[in-house]
């Protein structure tokens, strides 16, 4: 059964994230938004939240390549 309450306000703010904990936690809104068992007030919280989430991850990856583009950078010369 699925909870009908509101995102937890207390949740840890998006950028303090680490990769796994944002996409680990976009997963679970994803698939209580799938659910549909919430109400409209609660499912654009939590497709708030999973677009803060989906920035997050994007961010990391952004950030991953970066670093992998350097080392090769740095490994060429």
């Amino acid at each position: 059964m699925t909870s009908t309450t509101p995102p937890d306000v207390s949740a840890p703010d998006v950028s303090a994230l680490s990769y796994e904990q944002a996409r680990d936690e976009l997963i679970r809104v994803v698939n209580e938004l799938e659910q549909g068992s919430s109400t409209l007030e609660q499912s654009l919280a939590l497709w708030e939240r999973g677009e803060a989430l989906a920035r997050r991850c994007e961010e990391w990856l952004q950030g991953a390549k970066a670093r992998l583009e350097a080392a090769r950078s740095a490994a060429a010369e």
